[in-house]
């Protein structure tokens, strides 16, 4: 069960008020909205994002969560805006439909 609590947040997280994960950083990439939110696992941090774009007057969001383990939690968000950047390159607003 404690595997469950830390792959979800349910232990070792500091999730925000409205039950979402804290976010560590965020910036602005081809109309998208990038925030860094790595998941402590033990002493490292597993690389996780959120992806969000305003289309149509709804903001549209897509939660990203890797293997990839960091050492340091700023390691891991610069990770994070990497493949996040690299999913919309690859992807752009079809990234929602999954």
């Amino acid at each position: 069960m404690s595997f469950l609590k830390k792959l979800f947040g349910g232990s070792g997280g500091q999730p925000s008020a409205a039950g979402e994960p804290s976010v560590a950083d965020s910036r602005d990439y081809a109309g998208f909205t990038i925030k860094a939110t790595p998941m402590p696992e033990g002493a490292q941090f597993r690389l996780a994002a959120l992806i969000e774009k305003e289309i149509g007057g709804e903001t549209r969001s897509h939660r990203m969560i890797r293997a990839d383990l960091f050492s340091s939690k700023d390691e891991a968000a610069q990770f994070a805006f990497r493949k996040a950047e690299q999913m919309i390159d690859e992807q752009g607003e079809a990234i929602f439909q999954s």
